[in-house]
């Protein structure tokens, strides 16, 4: 049984201990796919873990499906990145959608 099992099946029996390392855990090996499993059950450390991580690896993804689920920390971390990225169209679908930080990014690089 790997480190990961092992504190998963820890963690599902309510160990505090194991869910902290567990999410520590699957922060420090990138693994989105737990953190995501984490973070739907509600646990805030998780989450917080999870738009680190998928910052990161910039996964608009991750981050979008996150922020359009009410998260405003990914809604930041998704703005940011896609500025970065000079992605203008995920600028506009979140400045469509009344977020004004994006609004104020997508003016920025437009000129406009």
């Amino acid at each position: 049984m790997t480190e990961m099992s092992e504190l998963r099946e820890r963690a599902d029996g309510g160990d505090e201990d194991a869910l902290d390392e567990l999410v520590q855990l699957a922060g420090e090996l990138g693994d989105v796919e737990e953190l995501r499993r984490l973070a739907d059950t509600g646990n805030p450390t998780a989450a917080d873990e999870l738009i680190q991580v998928a910052a990161e690896q910039g996964n608009l993804a991750e981050l979008r499906r996150l922020a359009d689920g009410g998260n405003s920390a990914a809604a930041d971390q998704l703005v940011e990145l896609a500025a970065e990225l000079g992605d203008l169209a995920e600028l506009r679908r979140l400045a469509d959608n009344g977020n004004t930080d994006a609004a104020d990014q997508l003016a920025e690089l437009t000129d406009g």
